[in-house]
């Protein structure tokens, strides 16, 4: 059965270090998955104050078994090494949350919910664009998101391009409202979560290691 599901990364607010670990996990999953045939896309990239490294990250998966590869991924995931950017710093261990976006959250694009309003183009054309209404606003009328297309001489093209810039704004949207979500969530039951991680992972090379047996001792630290 092939499904798509969207999955967040996240480093609960966590500090420099599990930014690091977001930006490292990110790309282990991806490579997993296209080991497994599975596709990915990344829909969203919340990057953070060190080069290359990222607060969150939302994925979409797709393809043959992407709910088993999910499931091995999903809680908390654990790094255990010393601080790429505190050389003192005494914490080994960072964690940062693999969580399954619901879906039912976000909205429904229907074209009902779109009004249209025409009005002077301000672009390239002379009098004769100033002089028709050939610009087009398209107005999401759930959540009041709007855009306007001005593009061309066509009413009908600016109309298209009107739609495909709302589409893509509102989805966006969405997505930053439900990473805010689930971002909040998890940073308020982390706590809980650190002593099972789903996975753990150690060094500079991020490399997987053997759980629970390799772990246990360093959760102890």
């Amino acid at each position: 059965m092939n499904n798509e599901i969207i999955i967040q990364i996240t480093s609960g607010r966590g500090p420099a270090e599990c930014c690091w670990v977001v930006s490292q996990v990110l790309k282990a999953m991806i490579s997993e998955a296209s080991g497994k045939k599975i596709d990915t896309e990344i829909v969203q990239r919340n990057v953070a104050s060190e080069p290359g490294t990222l607060v969150s990250a939302m994925v979409k998966l797709k393809g043959k078994g992407v709910d088993t590869f999910i499931d091995s991924w999903m809680g908390t995931v654990l790094w255990i090494g010393q601080s790429p950017y505190r050389k003192f710093h005494k914490r080994k261990n960072w964690f940062v949350g693999v969580n399954r976006i619901s879906q039912d959250r976000l909205l429904v694009w229907n074209e009902d919910d779109i009004s249209f309003q025409t009005l002077r183009s301000s672009g390239p054309g002379g009098q004769h664009v100033n002089k028709t209404e050939s610009a087009v606003r398209a107005i999401h009328i759930p959540s009041g998101i709007q855009v306007t297309a001005s593009d061309s001489r066509s009413q009908l093209q600016n109309k298209k391009l009107a739609l495909e810039r709302l589409r893509e704004k509102i989805a966006q949207w969405q997505m930053n409202e439900v990473l805010k979500k689930e971002q909040t969530q998890w940073h308020q039951h982390n706590i809980l979560k650190r002593g099972n991680p789903i996975r753990v992972y150690k060094g500079r090379e991020f490399v997987a290691a053997a759980f629970p047996s390799v772990c246990l001792l360093f959760l102890l630290i």
